[in-house]
């Protein structure tokens, strides 16, 4: 499928190389939106596991209590 570019008010095909790396970056900006989401994820897991470790009266990890904001 052609994808189209608009330059300066001119809407014309892209070449072979523009379609390449616009697919890669929509590729990559995928792979960056889901690591930030798991990376988000983790975190939140983490709190909920060093909250329910201090109303336990458990130790916590390290990874956990860096989790603690005070």
């Amino acid at each position: 499928m052609t994808k189209f570019i608009l330059m300066n008010g001119v809407r014309r095909e892209m070449t072979a190389e523009e379609e390449a790396k616009y697919n890669q970056d929509v590729v990559d900006t995928k792979a960056a939106r889901d690591a930030d989401k798991l990376e988000a994820e983790t975190k939140e897991n983490l709190k909920a596991s060093a909250k329910a470790k201090l109303i336990a009266g458990e130790p916590l990890t390290e990874e956990e209590a860096n989790t603690i904001v005070l």
